[in-house]
């Protein structure tokens, strides 16, 4: 039996989860903003190692989340979330049960995801586990 994570490291993989949350799907409704919070608890949990490592590392694994890369734009919006934005307050509330393990999976266990308006090649011809809020998940399973 592992030992649940120390309060201090729990609060940051729920904060580091909550700007993912916020750069990645701030402007979206709330079940999406769950839905993603989801995807990364599954990746969390697979143990993939191109995914990370727990909530902290699978969030900032290269090339996964665009908001997390320097070189995109949406990461310069994480440095200037404007203070009480009420997004992020959202964003916080849904990580933190996430992290804590009280936020139920509508993604069907999805581990992967894109807009639903684009369709990038890996998605192609494969059933999408779930649509919520303008994103399309997808199982690992399903990729294959």
């Amino acid at each position: 039996m592992s030992a649940a994570p120390h309060p201090a490291a729990r609060d940051a993989a729920a904060e580091i989860l909550a700007l993912i949350l916020w750069g990645e799907a701030a402007h979206r409704p709330v079940r999406a903003i769950e839905a993603l919070a989801a995807l990364v608890m599954n990746r969390a949990r697979a143990g993939v190692p191109h995914w990370g490592q727990g909530v902290a590392g699978v969030c900032r694994a290269p090339f996964q989340f665009p908001c997390w890369n320097r070189n995109h734009p949406r990461h310069a919006r994480l440095r200037d979330i404007p203070p009480g934005d009420g997004a992020l307050a959202i964003c916080r509330r849904v990580a933190a049960r996430a992290v804590a393990g009280a936020l139920p999976d509508p993604t069907g266990g999805a581990t992967h995801f894109h807009d639903a308006a684009a369709l990038p090649g890996w998605a192609i011809g494969r059933p999408a586990s779930a649509e919520i809020g303008g994103f399309c998940f997808y199982r690992a399973e399903d990729l294959t």
